[in-house]
């Protein structure tokens, strides 16, 4: 009985790994809740979505046969300019009942099983990383949620003990091969280290150098109008900005934003009185693959000779860490 029992173990591991192929597709589904002329089918890369294919709904049905990489995260949606219905497909058939309600959050996907495991995750995302991986090695799911929910909180050191929980099929995943980039980025950027320079244009078509413009302690300031918390912490910024200026306190604002005018509007809406500069690349910034960002507001805070003295500094750990620096200073 315990070889029949170690055999079916085996067999269960391997058919829970599935290795990533261009395969077609089998996606089918219905429209609810709204009236649609066209699917979108997008993929997704670097916390954005590309529409690859479209197909039409007729009588409220549609079908997609795309050829594509499977297993892989997908988008879904009826109308590109929204964030589209998550979706983990596979190479076995796969329906979809797509609702735009709720931001998609009313979709029933079936035939899934990576989609079963990410709704199941996102229910109870407070789950540790690294029991989540050691409990699904061999799902993609595993290798996206340290990617997309984790790469942000954890140390290069971290990442890079996670990413060998992943069993070894993963580690040509895309996500695992784009973590393993962003683990060399951050070991060049722990305090002490020199920050990276760059030159970059301002709301004028001006090219900013961040070398030329370091006096006294400088915070990169990485942050985007559309971005909810970024805006909420902005005051913080303006206030430590406005008490410790004057004592060698200086700010040099980097935007993820796409849209020219909304990053104008918002730097003139929060009163940023300091220099900024944007690819307007959205996620594809040069500057922020160059400084490891991977979630909006961050910000290192640098010396005169671009030394790294800090980094992400926030509400009252701004004010705290300045106070020290800048007071002590000036005594």
């Amino acid at each position: 009985m315990k070889k029949i029992l170690l055999v079916l173990t085996l067999c269960l591991g391997v058919t829970g790994i599935q290795a990533q192929q261009d395969t077609n597709v089998q996606l089918k589904g219905t429209v609810v809740d709204t009236v649609a002329q066209y699917v979108y089918l997008q993929k997704f890369h670097n916390k954005m979505f590309t529409t690859i294919d479209s197909v039409k709904v007729v009588d409220g049905n549609f079908s997609f046969k795309t050829k594509v990489k499977l297993p892989e995260l997908y988008g879904l949606s009826v109308n590109t300019n929204d964030s589209p219905l998550y979706i983990f497909l596979e190479k076995s058939p796969v329906s979809v009942k797509l609702s735009p309600l709720q931001y998609y959050n009313k979709s029933v996907v079936e035939g899934s099983a990576s989609q079963d495991l990410f709704n199941s995750y996102r229910k109870t995302d407070d789950i540790e990383i690294s029991k989540f991986i050691k409990e699904h090695p061999t799902s993609l799911v595993s290798a996206y949620v340290l990617y997309r929910n984790w790469s942000y909180r954890l140390t290069p050191e971290q990442i890079t003990q996670n990413i060998a929980l992943l069993d070894k099929s993963l580690h040509n995943s895309t996500y695992v091969k784009e973590l393993q980039e962003l683990v060399k980025v951050l070991n060049g950027l722990s305090v002490g280290k020199i920050a990276p320079d760059f030159t970059a244009t301002d709301q004028d078509g001006k090219s900013i150098r961040l070398s030329e413009n370091l006096k006294g302690y400088t915070l990169i300031d990485f942050w985007a109008s559309w971005c909810p918390p970024c805006r909420k912490e902005n005051p913080n910024i303006v206030a430590a900005y406005k008490q410790y200026h004057d004592k060698g306190f200086n700010v040099f604002g980097v935007s993820l934003d796409k849209k020219k005018e909304s990053w104008v509007k918002g730097i003139k809406d929060d009163q940023l009185n300091w220099l900024h500069v944007s690819d307007l690349l959205f996620w594809n910034s040069k500057i922020a693959k160059l400084y490891g960002v991977r979630a909006i507001p961050g910000n290192y805070l640098v010396d005169s000779k671009g030394v790294i003295v800090a980094k992400n500094l926030h509400g009252e750990e701004l004010q705290t860490t300045l106070k020290s620096l800048l007071d002590k200073k000036a005594n």
